[in-house]
């Protein structure tokens, strides 16, 4: 697809995707939920990849909620080992583009294999910043909030709004201006919430598996379309 149409001066900076359909994307086709995950990680090589290109300059992508330890054990595994292989696959690569890995929630609970693999994708990329890709894992927002809210109260701290955002995960980034959810579900299921206050809310009734470049294109120019006023109001005079 032609990127020429998108207005370079007005892409989104930050963009967060909540990657969700890929079980039932899986089912409508006769397939294990699994299956959905192993494809959908497909995407998240692609989306990577095209926001390289776009040049979108923070991406924030949804891999598994605090809640998502409630699914059965076996997808629970599944999930870990595709994002062993995404690492083992796409390290090189990333590090080539010039991507930086940022980790968004608590990692400690994680089996240790996977905490080592992180670990070194994270210090493997740290000088990067062409593309920040903030991966959020074991990841809620009012968890976060939570953490950053006692981190000040340690301190004894009464903190502006800067100086809070600076306690978070995504400290030193810029808001979430686009929320893409594919996968037809209209809600934001604790992801990013403070982060995105003035975030424009795109929802797809695509599946994630099948969200693509145009899909995500489409997205965008949804984005450049609205009319962002923070708040406030432009007079027409």
């Amino acid at each position: 697809m032609d990127l020429s149409n998108l207005d370079q001066d007005r892409l989104p900076k930050h963009i967060a995707i909540i990657m969700d359909g890929n079980g039932r994307w899986a089912t409508k086709r006769n397939k294990p939920r699994v299956f959905g995950h192993n494809e959908g990680m497909k995407r998240v090589v692609d989306v990577v990849e095209n926001s390289l290109n776009i040049g979108i300059k923070y991406l924030s992508l949804y891999a598994f909620s605090t809640e998502n330890w409630k699914r059965p054990q076996k997808e629970i595994d599944f999930l870990m080992q595709i994002l062993i292989k995404y690492i083992d696959d796409q390290l090189n690569k990333l590090v080539t583009q010039g991507v930086k890995i940022n980790i968004l929630g608590d990692i400690s609970v994680l089996p240790e294999k996977v905490i080592q693999k992180i670990e070194y994708a994270l210090d493997s990329t740290k000088d990067n910043n062409k593309l920040i890709l903030n991966i959020a894992i074991n990841y809620g927002s009012r968890q976060e909030i939570l953490r950053a809210v006692n981190t000040a109260i340690e301190k004894g701290e009464i903190l502006a709004d800067d100086e809070f955002s600076k306690l978070l995960y995504t400290r030193n980034q810029p808001d979430v201006d686009l929320l893409i959810r594919p996968g037809g579900e209209k809600r934001l299921s604790n992801f990013l919430l403070y982060q995105m206050s003035y975030a424009e809310l795109y929802f797809s009734d695509i599946y994630w598996p099948d969200f693509k470049l145009e899909s995500l294109i489409d997205a965008i120019y949804w984005y450049q379309n609205r009319n962002r006023r923070f708040g406030g109001l432009k007079w027409n005079f």
